[in-house]
């Protein structure tokens, strides 16, 4: 085995000469993926596709791909990002077009774009959230709204596996509204994501819309429901669907600004 220098990398690999940041969708049943699922299937998508992606040094090397803000268990969404190393430069709708060719059905890949600074992770602080809330009157998810609303903080307490938690819901949430709706749309399988229960009304389907700060710990649209069950007592009769709609950088208007590119607006609060 060959010596290595003092300074030199072990079993050197190629350099990254190009980075390419990625937008994508997580919908129908694979919104119940788990990030590392979604990782492992991302990588493996990358060695059928061909794309030229560059690597780690050392005798184990891991593609160059990083991620950020990545949305929790179960629920869908149509902004996750992430950022891929290239050993030579690819036009990025090839390396989109590629990865989508090569994904199943559900992780799809929709916009790619060449990375430039700051990093994709200054980029973003804040996620649009549409939650749909079957069983639910408007007016009864409205009034539960503006109790939230009205408080200055709500804490809830989350379960996580280093203990319980305790999550300002309040703090993080920089808007939200609530709109009619009816079991929401179907997923790329005809389902509607949600298992309506004996005696829930599927004609009465509220819609919550929230811009969320991301913080440490993250609020979750899990967190949100917690706050509007602790203010008022608002308990949706079969489960909720959480989708992202956006991430982004706050501006004085609470509108996201879109990672990908300078100067577009992703979500109006």
């Amino acid at each position: 085995m060959a010596r290595v220098r003092p300074g030199e990398a072990a079993n050197p690999a190629p350099p990254t000469v190009q980075r390419i940041r990625v937008r994508f969708a997580k919908r129908g049943r694979l919104r119940f993926l788990s990030h590392r699922d979604v990782a492992r299937s991302v990588e493996r998508a990358v060695r059928r596709s061909g794309v030229p992606v560059s690597h780690s040094h050392g005798f184990s090397p891991h593609p160059r791909i990083s991620w950020v803000g990545a949305a929790p268990t179960g629920s869908a969404s149509e902004a996750e990002y992430f950022e891929i190393g290239l050993t030579r430069p690819v036009e990025p709708e090839i390396v989109r077009s590629a990865l989508d060719a090569v994904l199943p059905v559900g992780l799809d890949i929709l916009e790619a774009v060449v990375a430039t600074p700051p990093s994709l992770a200054d980029r973003i602080d804040a996620s649009s959230w549409s939650i749909e809330l079957p069983g639910v009157a408007p007016a009864a998810a409205r009034a539960a709204l503006d109790a939230l609303l009205a408080r200055e903080t709500l804490i809830v307490e989350r379960v996580t596996p280093n203990g319980r938690r305790q999550v300002d819901v309040r703090a993080a949430l920089v808007s939200a509204s609530v709109s009619d709706g009816s079991t929401g749309p179907a997923d790329d399988d005809g389902n509607t994501g949600v298992t309506p229960e004996v005696g829930a009304s599927s004609a009465e389907c509220a819609i919550l819309g929230a811009v969320v700060r991301q913080t440490t710990p993250a609020v979750r649209p899990d967190d949100v429901l917690g706050a509007l069950d602790v203010v008022a007592g608002l308990k949706p009769p079969v489960p909720a669907k959480a989708t992202r709609m956006a991430q982004g950088l706050l501006d004085d208007r609470g509108a996201l600004a879109d990672p990908l590119g300078p100067g577009r607006v992703t979500a109006q609060a």
